[in-house]
């Protein structure tokens, strides 16, 4: 009998470890999922030159300048429309911060919007003499 009662203690210890390490793997499936999926890499933080960045890249695509992978040489129309409104965010963003940003993240702002618009004219100016 006391063999018997030292092979179920065993047994329940086994079964406590195997219930242990699924719930470790179940929680680290799920941080990896909320880091970003199978990649495994964690979000950055947030911060106001992720949010100029994210909004300049949005701007990037619509003006047709950045392009999905795969299709580099494809010919690309601009949305002139959502490239505006993209550049008009952050320039919006530019004066409700006023006043608030570093030096770093003023001149980070004003030169990333100097050179989308600029670049929206000069699009926008093209496009007519190409048709």
């Amino acid at each position: 009998m006391a063999d018997e009662e030292k092979k179920i203690i065993i047994d329940e210890d086994w079964k406590t470890q195997a219930q242990k390490e699924k719930e470790e793997l179940k929680e680290a499936e799920q941080q990896k999922a909320e880091a970003g999926g199978d990649e495994g890499m964690p979000m950055p933080e947030a911060d106001f030159a992720g949010l100029v960045s994210m909004l300049a890249t949005q701007a990037f695509y619509a003006l047709g300048l950045i392009r999905p992978e795969g299709a580099e040489d494809a010919p690309v129309e601009p949305n002139f429309v959502i490239a505006k409104y993209n550049i008009d965010t952050l320039g919006m963003l530019g004066e409700k911060c006023k006043g608030n940003l570093t030096d770093d993240e003023q001149k980070m702002l004003t030169d990333t919007l100097a050179q989308l618009r600029m670049l929206f004219v000069q699009l926008t100016q093209a496009k007519p003499e190409q048709e």
